[in-house]
């Protein structure tokens, strides 16, 4: 076997620590200053004077930034990938930005959240900016994309929604849409996995359904104390099981969809912990956070982008690629040009597709 080898001149990768004004005391009490990977491409001189357009990848739940900078084997990482096709000449060169939005929940949707950190601002007040003043980027949004996948295009499609003043072009790699198909299915997995947690500790015999459940706010999307305890025994882990992985997804997107500072960890949950019944008007607020609900009110905004891509394999084990098909039709009936694509994989690893996506951001934002 032999080991692939680069092809064409690779360009430099940066590492920067970044200290964040906005994300100074937030509520995870996570870092506030940050590593920042920032790649330029070959054709980037330090004596010159070239400026080039700027593409801002989100990665997905529980990644960071820099972990598309990485070793990756029998493929690509993204500045190596964006070197071969800058060097195949099938798109022209481009700074890439790498940044940090990790959280102690896992991750985070690039939104701003009261229980997780303002990371919508982080991005567009704080890191576009600072990105702009160090490098020489075309330093507007005409110039400026953003893509992602799964979290990552979740991220992507929403800025280009709600911040499209920052973003002229996004591209959506199998993207959280849908949610009562992307989420729903696995909360009653999350229910059993924080079952673990109750008090008193379950016997068998005879159990008070109405009593159980109506105890402790729980049928206002409450903690009576299991998260916390989930949350406190999690932390303390190196290595988490698929279905902790999974709980604490479903409580982040829970913290990112329905903040409450007044409730227990800062956040409600859609169903009763203990009887499992949807909460009506708290899984309300997680559908006003679902892309498909939003194409009409941001209609505007997304008419303004010059490029729209999105994509998703239609074997998606979290259901996504009907999510993708609903916002695709949707776009559509909108009158809002996109480009929305199919290919016979699932949801994991896919990073191949940014062969497609990447050209594509760039032909929309190139000078």
């Amino acid at each position: 076997m032999s080991l692939k080898r680069p092809k064409g001149p690779a360009g430099t990768l940066l590492v920067i620590e970044h200290t964040s004004n906005i994300l100074k005391d937030n509520p995870l009490r996570d870092p506030h200053v940050r590593k920042l990977g920032v790649w330029l491409p070959p054709q980037y001189d330090e004596g010159g004077k070239r400026r080039f357009p700027v593409l801002y990848d989100l990665v997905g739940f529980t990644g960071s930034g820099l972990a598309h900078t990485n070793w990756k084997p029998f493929g690509d990482n993204v500045p190596e990938r964006a070197a071969r096709l800058i060097h195949e000449e099938k798109m022209g060169p481009a700074i890439i930005v790498f940044p940090d939005c990790f959280t102690a929940l896992g991750g985070n949707q690039y939104v701003n959240s009261s229980a997780i950190g303002d990371y919508a601002d982080y991005l567009t007040r704080e890191i576009v900016p600072f990105v702009d003043s160090e490098f020489r980027t075309l330093a507007s949004r005409e110039h400026r994309g953003c893509f992602g996948k799964s979290s990552g295009g979740y991220g992507a499609i929403l800025h280009g929604m709600k911040y499209a003043r920052t973003w002229g072009a996004i591209a959506d790699h199998s993207g959280d849409a849908y949610f009562e198909f992307v989420y729903w299915h696995d909360w009653p997995n999350t229910l059993n996995e924080l079952a673990k947690h109750r008090t008193p500790k379950r016997r068998a015999g005879a159990y008070d359904a109405c009593g159980e459940a109506g105890r402790k706010g729980l049928d206002h999307g409450l903690d009576d104390g299991r998260i916390r305890r989930f949350l406190a025994q999690v932390w303390k882990k190196e290595k988490l099981s698929t279905a902790e992985g999974h709980c604490i997804m479903n409580l982040c997107m829970a913290a990112t969809y329905d903040p409450d500072p007044r409730a227990p960890n800062g956040f409600r949950v859609p169903f009763n912990l203990e009887s499992g019944e949807v909460i009506e008007r708290r899984w309300s607020k997680w559908r006003e956070h679902d892309p498909i609900n939003l194409v009409a009110k941001y209609r505007e905004n997304l008419n303004s982008l010059s490029g729209i891509y999105i994509d998703c394999g239609w074997r998606d084990q979290y259901h996504i690629h009907y999510g993708a098909r609903i916002l695709s039709k949707r776009l559509a009936a909108a009158g809002i040009r996109h480009t929305y694509e199919e290919f016979d994989d699932d949801h994991s690893d896919i990073d191949y597709r940014m062969d497609a996506s990447l050209p594509f951001l760039y032909r929309a934002l190139k000078p």
